[in-house]
């Protein structure tokens, strides 16, 4: 029973992270920079998932006791699943902020 509640705040860790380069400002929500580019973004974004998937594995070791061998598919798919968790931040901030200014 505590590994889905595990599972379920993994899942919303990996939904926030992967929205955050895109709804904040600052980089890594601490540093104040003049403007941040979009590759300050995705390098950003990189980062958390980075993030989030060492956060991933050692909730997998504290539950299971050791650690899954894992081939390059598993890392392939848990990169397109953090792509697609970022999707509402991506469009909010190059599409939607955009929209609601000129309203």
């Amino acid at each position: 029973m505590i590994n889905q509640y595990l599972l379920f705040l993994l899942f919303i860790l990996a939904f926030l992270t992967a929205n955050l380069p895109w709804l904040s400002d600052k980089l890594f929500c601490f540093i104040t920079i003049a403007k941040k580019t979009a590759w300050m973004r995705w390098f950003e974004w990189l980062a958390w998932y980075l993030v989030a998937l060492a956060v991933g594995l050692s909730f997998e070791s504290k539950s299971m006791g050791t650690l899954s061998a894992q081939d390059w598919e598993f890392y392939v798919v848990t990169l397109c699943l953090f792509v697609v968790f970022a999707l509402p931040g991506f469009i909010y901030c190059y599409d939607l902020k955009n929209l609601l200014k000129k309203t």
